[in-house]
């Protein structure tokens, strides 16, 4: 992407935190009365230190992670395992919040012009969730300029709300506007202003979008990424300090009714145009910023399944190219917070703020280590700002772990211990099976067997191959076999890696005494030259056929080939012979995969194929 395109795209999760974020931090001052209310500045100006702080700190991340560097990967490669894990458990957390919070406060902004709809807010919460659910399983990606629409309006809508608001202020020489009667309820103090504190700092979420999407750029990328990320940076103190200085000059409190950017909108613009559009604008970036959880939720899980902490299935790729059980997941989680919280922001902050500064701490505690291993050129300067960003981070992470545990954090605390639990236990049982199926020297001589010559079609040297319609009436016709004699077989035993499991199904297959073909799916040409190599050093006892499969995708290229088998020799009865993980706990099972049943189903309107698996129990 370019960098006009790349920063609305990314940026969304960041920027639409304005919509949430100051009126978060006015939500707890406002407990506090008029008294409580005067502290909204400094504390914005904290917050406003915090965000460029964090932001610096992640433009050393981009310099050192130039192929993306997400805060698993980053805590992970330098913390160990279990620090990244709990990144990854709090950037778990985040994602989905970010879709609850942001289609929560999007809502909000559409029952603040329409409050006849207030009563319906959970039902279109869910509708929403619903959409996006059924737009990213059709494969929509965050990329060009219909996604990047949304973003640049609501940069417009705000600078032009700010400039009018600062432009009324002036006119009365920047003298606050007097704020309806409060009622305080709580005495103002440090606990209070802590609490403020964190809940505003939410504002921040999305901030490591860019580091984690630095492959996405034009080259030199990982430069055009710092660029893009710096612009995000500024644009973001620049709307967060401008709505809260407009907020205190113009005397707006927060209330259940209408949002705070609502009440603005509605003193400078009235209830025309201007109003509607930045009603909608505020609404689209925030549905926007949801849809970017859908994007990096699933591409965590991958990374997660491919070191052996998430089921497989995660791995796998969708008919649109897209992490489908990832999206699913995600929509059902979001849609369970999001009515479990009646879908109102105030009561899902909470949570909000300690998955995202857990993983923005473990990070930059990460990018510590890494510039202290490395000592390269300007490295004290590197590690300095990381350890700044680092620091502050811990100090919200904590303050919202304490101040909000009773109000809603604690969910977000139990959330990461028990995701840290169970990625724990599913590398366990991984690491078990997986020593379990290790290869011993016996296994080597297997199968003693020799191959046996597939036997030729009849007529084979005057018929020319089947159109795939006359292949299956053909075959449907030769399927009245009622003596063994009869039956022409070929055995096709699927090969995902060389290990016990494969060598008992192959073992099995050959011990029939008919033809084998081994067949391997591979992700990539270099992958399947290993296995190539592997296969020799076994001793090619059988015929092996590789096809290779870009995308991960396991069954489709497995139907594919033997359709294709089928159509060429549709003699034959076709058996394909699968090796099964059986774990000896029912619970384990969803961790193994369900090749065998996906491909029987895809495979059962062909006529003359068997699909069967042999059991290798763990």
């Amino acid at each position: 992407m370019r960098k006009l395109v790349a920063l609305p795209v990314l940026s969304a999760d960041a920027l639409s935190s304005v919509a949430y974020g100051p009126e978060a931090m006015l939500a707890i001052l406002v407990l506090g009365g008029a008294a409580g209310l005067s502290y909204s500045l400094p504390i914005a100006a904290t917050i406003a230190f915090l965000m460029l702080a964090v932001g610096v700190s992640y433009r050393q991340t981009i310099r050192a992670y130039p192929h993306g560097g997400g805060s698993y990967i980053v805590a992970g490669d330098n913390l160990g395992r279990v620090p990244g894990l709990i990144a990854a458990a709090g950037l778990m957390t985040d994602y989905i919040l970010t879709v609850a919070v942001s289609i929560a406060s999007g809502v909000a902004a559409i029952t603040s012009a329409i409050p006849s709809l207030a009563d319906d807010a959970v039902p279109i919460g869910v509708i929403v969730i619903a959409a996006l659910l059924a737009g990213n399983l059709r494969g929509i990606r965050q990329a060009g300029s219909l996604f990047a629409a949304p973003t640049y309006a609501f940069i417009i809508a705000m600078s032009v709300l700010i400039a009018v608001g600062l432009f009324d202020a002036a006119g009365r020489g920047f003298q606050p506007a007097a704020a309806p009667p409060l009622n305080a309820t709580e005495s103002v103090g440090v606990l209070l202003a802590m609490r403020a504190f964190s809940s505003g700092a939410t504002a921040m979420t999305g901030i490591e979008a860019i580091s984690n999407a630095v492959p996405a750029f034009k080259p030199v990328a990982w430069r055009n990424a710092r660029t893009t990320l710096t612009w995000m940076v500024l644009l973001l103190i620049a709307l967060f300090a401008g709505t809260i200085a407009v907020v205190h000059l113009d005397g707006v409190v927060p209330n259940s009714r209408e949002t705070v950017l609502s009440q603005l909108a509605h003193r400078s613009f009235g209830s025309g145009a201007l109003y509607v559009f930045t009603q909608a604008a505020t609404a689209a970036v925030l549905l926007l910023a949801a849809n970017t959880a859908y994007n990096d939720f699933p591409r965590v899980l991958y990374l997660l399944a491919r070191d052996d902490h998430a089921p497989r299935i995660f791995l796998r790729l969708g008919d649109r190219l897209a992490f489908s059980n990832g999206i699913i997941l995600l929509s059902v989680a979001a849609m369970v917070v999001y009515v479990a919280f009646s879908g109102m922001t105030g009561a899902l902050i909470p949570l909000y703020a300690v998955g995202v500064f857990l993983a923005f701490a473990l990070s930059q505690a990460g990018m510590v280590v890494h510039w202290w291993r490395l000592r390269d050129r300007h490295w004290r300067k590197s590690l300095f700002f990381n350890a700044t960003g680092g620091l502050l981070s811990a100090l919200v992470f904590i303050t919202a772990g304490i101040t909000k545990f009773t109000s809603g954090a604690w969910v977000a605390v139990l959330a990461v211990g028990l995701f840290l639990l169970v990625t724990m236990r599913i590398r366990h049982h991984y690491d078990t099976v997986g020593r379990a199926l290790r290869l011993h020297p016996r296994a080597i001589e297997l199968p003693t067997a020799p191959a046996l010559r597939l036997p030729a079609p009849p007529g084979a040297a005057e018929t020319p191959p089947k159109a795939p319609a006359e292949a299956r009436r053909a075959a449907a016709e030769e399927e009245s076999e009622e003596t063994p004699e009869e039956i022409r077989h070929l055995s096709v035993v699927p090969v995902a890696s060389l290990d016990l499991a494969a060598m008992r199904a192959l073992a099995y297959a050959a011990s029939l005494q008919q033809p084998v073909l081994a067949l391997h799916v591979s992700p990539a040409e270099e992958e399947a030259e290993r296995f190539r190599g592997y296969w020799s050093l076994w001793g090619d006892h059988l015929p092996l056929e590789v096809v290779v499969s870009p995308y991960r995708a396991i069954v489709a290229p497995l139907v594919h080939y033997i359709e294709a088998l089928h159509r060429q020799r549709p003699d034959l009865t076709l058996t394909v012979i699968l090796p099964e993980i059986v774990p000896r706990h029912w619970w384990h099972r969803a961790l193994h995969s369900r090749t065998a049943a996906r491909l029987r189903h895809a495979l059962r309107p062909l006529p003359k194929i068997v699909v069967t698996t042999v059991p290798f129990h763990v």
